[in-house]
């Protein structure tokens, strides 16, 4: 009895297989198996891969140049101070003819020094009141070498009895910074890369292709002075500076 019992399950299982609904459940099942597997295993490579893409590293690069200005500006103030307001302004009118004719002197055209302002102050003391006339003239010149020699004889003019007030300063400006910018970039850049290589060459790899890149702001700043004090706008030799932040791949 117990044979036939193990028969029948046998046949029973062996139709179960033969008919077409469980075909399909084990087809689609099979099919299913295969697409997790596969699956998984796209998903895990693509992981691989987005963990190498995102190895990176984030360097800053420096490009510097020394210049010459191209500008020169000179703001002259003078004034004159009496209790006779006539006599103050007669002053300053003498003054301003000996400014011009010093600056004619040294080979200026006549317009290259124009007027930038003019005030009247009084001052009352003891029953006395005194006037104070200023004027203000600005010399302003391409011929840089010209314009250092002027200044560098500045004191000639205190000499004919013009009193300078402080504040009467030569000022150079170095104005084609366009025409540096496009090569200081590839410069910043390529000392990123080398940075970024040193990095990479250190630990057995490559650098690749730039992910993300900022360019830094351009100063210019006096060549042999510091920042913001001598040396910056008395000076007509400058020195451009750029730092870019570069990311580079690492292959």
């Amino acid at each position: 009895m117990g044979e036939a019992i193990v028969s029948d399950t046998n046949e029973g299982w062996k139709g179960f297989l033969r008919e077409p609904a469980t075909k399909r459940w084990f087809g689609t099942a099979a099919i299913g198996a295969i697409g997790l597997i596969a699956g998984g295993y796209l998903l895990g490579n693509g992981l691989v891969r987005a963990k190498d893409a995102d190895r990176s590293v984030n360097v800053r690069g420096l490009a510097e140049r020394d210049v010459t200005a191209d500008l020169a500006t000179w703001t002259i103030s003078y004034s004159s101070s009496s209790s006779d307001l006539a006599a103050a302004q007669a002053k300053v009118r003498e003054d301003t003819a000996a400014i011009e004719t010093f600056f004619t002197g040294l080979g200026f055209p006549k317009d290259a020094l124009q007027p930038t302002g003019a005030n009247v102050t009084s001052f009352t003391s003891d029953g006395v009141t005194s006037f104070t006339v200023r004027q203000r003239l600005a010399l302003r010149t391409t011929d840089v070498d010209k314009a250092q020699k002027a200044v560098a004889r500045q004191f000639d003019l205190v000499n004919r009895g013009v009193f300078l007030e402080e504040g009467s300063a030569m000022a150079y400006t170095f104005t084609k910074l366009n025409d540096i910018k496009p090569d200081m970039v590839a410069e910043a850049t390529r000392d990123a890369r080398a940075a970024a290589e040193q990095f990479a060459n250190d630990s057995g790899a490559d650098v690749g292709a730039i992910k993300e890149a900022t360019q830094g702001y351009f100063t210019i700043e006096g060549r042999d002075g510091e920042a913001g004090g001598w040396g910056v706008s008395d000076s007509p030799f400058k020195k451009v500076r750029v730092v870019t932040t570069v990311t580079f791949l690492i292959d």
